[in-house]
């Protein structure tokens, strides 16, 4: 039996741009060769597709500020319906022989929203992570509030507003229903693009404002004082958690910069040092939340750890980062899984679950 090819699907329209090449190199570096053969699919910022180049796919791929797309000049064109040509590079007599399965890594609105997941899945291509639903729920953090709540699962106090509504906001009314300082986010958005602490009506203004520019729905959400604790989740039926980490960030908030930039900004803690029985109660709440949302394959979950031990749910990304200091994966390490383990186990996930959808009858 031959290799299984991988088609690692990486870039993209949105701010997350540069973080979704930083995962696609860490993936190329560390995936099991001697199983898989790769397939660089690079999307511009255009959002054109194209067949990357092996030998130099990114350009300054050693520095997250600098990192860029190496765009090649074949671009990729998708025929939903061929089986074996889903994607194919026109006019080139070689073109592109089939793939067996999506390592997408398209973070943001369009690669983690659903958006992609409908297309790989209308191309009938078998894909790394969750399925439409999960994916555009666990995108939308107001959605995930709300079914949060209603599974009895505790998440800090927010408000919705919507576009048409900014103009009526009165910032003293919502410091007294939520306290003070508060976060302004946009509701479908990921790596804290677009948030905002904000302690003074001047500063509320701006947020809102920023806030706007990356979607039509805005969270405020009361600020939780607490440690900030997360947890890698994989698997379908029978998910399993990794062990707990813990991030300490030295800036305002755990922000893209203390993400991604500042190697400086934050640092993690793996395992998390709280207790056994806390430990518990994060994992098993954190599966909870994984099945409730209706995840499949992965998904990181987390959380705010009050000094009183209450927990919260802070949100849960279904396609996290998988850089070099990416939670996920660390977290994962630490459980006893190796990055090259760790990728294995989630390419055979996406294969099962294929597998058992293809049973699905569409019609009578």
């Amino acid at each position: 039996m031959g290799k299984i090819r991988v088609g690692l699907l990486f870039g993209g329209t949105t701010a997350e741009h540069e973080v979704s090449l930083m995962s696609a190199k860490s993936i190329y570096e560390n995936i099991d060769y001697n199983k898989y053969e790769v397939v660089l699919l690079g999307v511009d910022k255009k959002g054109v597709w194209h067949l990357g180049d092996k030998e130099h796919f990114l350009i300054n791929d050693k520095d997250p500020k600098q990192i860029a797309l190496n765009v090649s000049k074949e671009s990729l064109a998708l025929s939903p319906g061929s089986k074996n040509k889903a994607m194919f590079v026109p006019n080139s007599p070689s073109g592109l022989d089939h793939i067996d399965v999506i390592f997408s890594v398209m973070h943001g609105t369009i690669g983690e929203d659903g958006s992609m997941q409908g297309l790989l899945r209308t191309l009938g291509i078998p894909f790394v992570g969750p399925g439409v639903l999960a994916s555009s729920v666990g995108m939308d953090k107001d959605v995930t509030k709300r079914l949060l709540r209603e599974a009895k699962i505790p998440v800090a106090k927010s408000m919705l507003v919507r576009s048409h509504e900014k103009e009526g906001l009165n910032y003293s009314n919502i410091a007294l229903a939520l306290g003070t300082p508060i976060f302004v986010k946009p509701a479908n958005t990921g790596s804290s693009v677009g948030i905002s602490k904000v302690k003074s009506e001047k500063d509320f203004s701006k947020a809102i404002e920023e806030a706007f520019l990356y979607d039509h729905k805005v969270l405020i959400e009361e600020a939780v004082v607490g440690r900030e604790i997360e947890i890698s989740v994989m698997g379908n039926e029978q998910p399993i958690a990794s062990v707990p980490g813990e991030i300490v960030t030295k800036h305002e908030f755990y922000s893209y910069e203390a993400k991604y930039i500042d190697e400086s900004g934050s640092y993690s803690e793996i395992p998390a040092k709280i207790d056994e029985a806390t430990t518990k109660k994060v994992k098993d709440m954190a599966i909870h939340a994984y099945q409730v949302l209706c995840c499949e394959g992965m998904a990181r979950v987390d959380f705010f750890l009050k000094e009183n031990g209450d927990l919260l749910i802070n949100e849960i990304n279904t396609l996290p980062g998988f850089t070099k200091i990416s939670m996920y994966p660390k977290m994962w390490e630490a459980a006893g899984v190796s990055y090259k383990d760790l990728l294995d186990r989630l390419i055979q996930y996406s294969l099962e679950r294929h597998t058992k959808d293809k049973k699905i009858k569409l019609s009578p």
